[in-house]
């Protein structure tokens, strides 16, 4: 993925967009965090030093896997579900309308004709990059959305054939 990503204006489009999901109880149970520019970089530093952390005998190739993970988009959009305990909906739905957030951020960045990646991996889980990220309590990273441009198609994954996953009552 490559730049240019997308401009404030396609940003606000996009997010807008992105928040037009099913959402039991208008809880709106999630928010976004824009990483750009300069930020970028931070969270690379703030990944390999945690990395080197958990792992210090992670070799040099692996570490600067690690390093450039979130350096190749221009954009990343951090959907952060902010859940509910003890609500009359249960958690379960609003981390599925987060995931929703997640989903229809890519179909419009696709239809704007951005690329477009939803990532989570260790980072999303780990507690000190939740902390550097803000992440407060009740809240979780439902995925890292990567927006940029590509300069080759995307190859179409294998997906299951519809007779295999498809019963009829």
């Amino acid at each position: 993925m490559r730049g240019p990503g997308p401009s404030d204006a396609d940003l606000q489009q996009l997010l807008s967009t992105a928040m037009r999901v099913p959402d039991h109880g208008q809880l709106a149970p999630w928010r976004f965090l824009l990483i750009q520019n300069a930020a970028r970089t931070r969270l690379s530093d703030a990944l390999v030093a945690r990395k080197r952390e958990l792992e210090p005998m992670l070799g040099d190739e692996a570490m600067e896997k690690e390093r450039m993970r979130f350096l190749y988009a221009p954009s990343i959009v951090v959907v952060i579900a902010c859940t509910i305990e003890n609500h009359k909906i249960p958690v379960c739905e609003q981390l599925m309308s987060a995931g929703a957030v997640c989903m229809q951020l890519l179909n419009a960045a696709h239809t704007a004709g951005f690329a477009s990646q939803w990532l989570t991996g260790w980072a999303a889980y780990d507690p000190e990059i939740q902390q550097f990220l803000g992440l407060g309590p009740g809240e979780s990273i439902t995925g890292f959305i990567h927006l940029g441009h590509s300069d080759s198609q995307a190859v179409p994954r294998s997906r299951p054939a519809l007779d295999d996953k498809l019963r009829r009552l």
